[in-house]
Formats: C-alpha cells, structure tokens, sequence
C-alpha cells in the first residue's frame, strides 16, 4: 500500500492545526510585548501583530507546504518517520524565525531606551592608584 496521500493529509492538518494554534498565542503573548515597544501607542501595536499574524501565516502555511515533498512510502512505519521529519523541521524553521522576530523588536526597543536615557556623565574626581609605589 502506499503512504503519499495519507501523508500529505496528516501533515496538512497537523500544520495548519499547528500555525492556527501558534498564530493565537504568540498573537496574545505579543500584545503586551508590542506595546511596550512601541512606547504605549496601543494602536500602533495592535496594528504590527496583526500583521505580523498575517505574515505569519503566509510564511508558516507557504514554507510548511513548500516542505512536504512526500515520496512513495512502502510501510506505514516509513510513511510515519517522513512525516514526524518534516513536521519537525516546519517546527525548528518556526521556532528560529518566531526568535529572530523577538531580537528585531527587542533591538527596537533597546534603542529607544537608549535614544530616552540621558547621556552619560563625565568624571568628577579622578583617583590615583596609590598601589603603584613599592615599599619593601
């Protein structure tokens, strides 16, 4: 019996299933991350997840099906191991690029602290090393 058709079913709807289930969370999670960003403008933020929710699911559905490229399986136990491969690597790919996103927004962030923090003082007192004299 062959495994293709099985294979391309349970890996469409574990993968859909999967970037719906991601798309929610990481929608709500960031809410709160966004906001902070951007300096309390609630509209601003709100507008960047959603389309980051939007591009999110382009990528994940796109790259996600872009990976499946079943071949003849023989045994339901091969069919079983390529699929549990290629959900694994939908998984990484989404993890790496979830944190890739995380740095952009925290480097965005950090720069406005810094551009808001005051700048920095010079020296008022400078102190010599008294330890540079040898007494023996």
């Amino acid at each position: 019996m062959e495994y293709g058709i099985v294979i391309y079913v349970i890996y469409a709807a574990v993968a859909i299933g999967m970037t719906a289930l991601l798309a929610r969370t990481l929608f709500k999670a960031g809410a709160v991350f966004l906001d902070d960003v951007f300096d309390g403008n609630h509209r601003l933020a709100e507008a960047v997840n959603r389309l980051l929710v939007v591009g999110f699911y382009m990528l994940n559905l796109g790259y996600g099906l872009f990976l499946l490229r079943a071949e003849p399986q023989e045994t339901a136990f091969d069919a079983v191991a390529y699929l549990v491969n290629r959900l694994a690597i939908l998984l990484v790919t989404l993890g790496v690029i979830h944190f890739i996103n995380v740095l952009v927004f925290w480097r965005i962030r950090h720069r406005a602290e810094m551009s808001a923090a005051p700048p920095p003082v010079a020296p008022q007192v400078i102190l010599k090393d008294d330890l540079s004299t040898d007494s023996v």
